[in-house]
């Protein structure tokens, strides 16, 4: 038997803010999605614009180990929304999904925009408004929700609502933080925000810099600490990102934040033996250029070639001077000094936020009985991969069946 209409407001009109729409609507709840920019799921087609990586197909176990210390507060929602059903969904929009070769998983379409119009027309059937340019301020002394708006403040009675406001990366697209000192006010514990997935500064030289600014790295494999990950990296202005460095983000960035600085190696050839490289940096070189022939017996691109002589000049040494031994263990762990972290706009995640001991089982606050959070609002991060998302649906998808639980009880 479903609710009777009450009227819940949905505060940001992300995925986790929809999904939790979207369960709220089924339930039996009157619904308005409330957002601050002129259309929803901004982020969210920013996230679909290289290919819209949903979810990931790897067994849920190892799935749910990647959100590390957050996992137990978010196991219970991702078990009860896992990437099948996220598949499921996708497909009922009319969006298909494929595994791509690295187990990631993607609609066919490969694009955001076919979905979440789709998934915005599925929300429209069922009932539910959307207001944008609304500007969340926080509350009035009678408990109700204020709005700035592009035309006059606005104030709503609800019954209950559901914040899912996002983190502060890419603020320009709705996610700025600026809820953190509205809920921060009425007592509610906020880990400070951090970037996550997010590039490193690096002093590159003006040669090395001008010369392969935006160029990828392929086939390596980055070391810190006792971890290390296979993928690419791109050499930015400022330093460098890319897939393999946001998997370490979250460990460089804190000792960063811990030590002013951390190395990270790079492994140019990780497919290779030592032995094998020192063979082939043995033979003579002849009349050819040292560059090309580190090009020709290492197999190395041009950008390897730059950061190993990076590398070569930050300790005072010539490459040319290496013995073939020292010159194959370098080019199997180019240091490269991280002096800083890329801002937070420009990460493609955030760490930090509401800690979970400030929530129910049900997301709920426990100061603050009827608002209930999903998303990046919370104090968990994960790599890129799909389970970013996922955790956003499912999140969303929880305070939706939180709240329904929660007016169940006020009926």
């Amino acid at each position: 038997m479903s609710l009777p209409s009450q009227h819940v407001a949905v505060i940001g009109a992300g995925p986790a803010g929809l999904m939790a729409a979207e369960v709220l609507a089924q339930g039996g709840a009157y619904v308005v999605v409330y957002d601050a920019m002129p259309s929803a799921g901004r982020k969210f087609l920013m996230a679909g614009r290289g290919g819209l990586n949903l979810t990931h197909s790897e067994p849920l176990p190892a799935f749910l180990a990647r959100y590390r210390e957050a996992m137990p507060h978010l196991k219970a929602a991702i078990e009860a929304f896992p990437p099948e059903a996220l598949r499921d969904w996708s497909g009922a929009l009319g969006q298909e999904t494929f595994v791509g070769s690295s187990g990631r998983v993607f609609p066919k379409a490969f694009k955001a925009s076919p979905l979440l119009r789709a998934w915005l027309r599925r929300l429209d059937a069922m009932g539910v408004k959307l207001a944008l340019r609304h500007r969340w301020t926080g509350w009035d002394e009678q408990g109700r929700l204020r709005f700035r708006t592009p035309d006059e403040p606005h104030v709503v009675e609800v019954n209950a609502t559901v914040l899912a406001l996002g983190g502060a990366s890419w603020p320009r697209l709705g996610s700025d933080g600026v809820w953190m000192e509205t809920l921060a006010a009425r007592g509610v514990k906020i880990s400070p925000l951090r970037p996550a997935n997010s590039g490193f500064i690096v002093a590159w030289s003006d040669i090395f810099r001008e010369r392969f600014e935006g160029q990828p790295l392929k086939g390596i494999a980055l070391t810190f600490d006792r971890h290390t990950v296979r993928g690419e990296a791109i050499i930015t202005r400022t330093g460098i990102e890319g897939g393999a460095v946001y998997v370490l983000s979250a460990e460089l960035r804190e000792a960063i934040l811990r030590d002013g600085m951390a190395t990270l190696n790079v492994a140019l050839r990780p497919e290779a033996e030592i032995g094998e490289l020192t063979a082939k940096l043995s033979v003579a070189k002849g009349k050819q250029s040292f560059s090309n022939f580190l090009r020709k017996a290492a197999n190395l691109s041009p950008v390897a070639i730059g950061l190993l002589q990076e590398a070569a000049k930050a300790s005072g040494i010539s490459l040319a001077s290496l013995s073939p031994v020292d010159l194959a263990r370098l080019i199997q762990a180019v240091p490269v000094r991280l002096s800083g972290v890329s801002p937070i706009a420009r990460a493609i995640s955030t760490a930090g936020g509401i800690s979970f001991d400030e929530l129910d089982t049900d997301f709920m606050l426990r100061r603050l009985p009827g608002v209930f959070v999903a998303g990046e609002m919370l104090d968990w991060e994960a790599p890129t991969g799909g389970y970013l998302l996922q955790a956003s649906f499912a999140t969303g998808a929880a305070a939706g069946r939180g709240t329904l639980k929660w007016l169940g009880r006020k009926i």
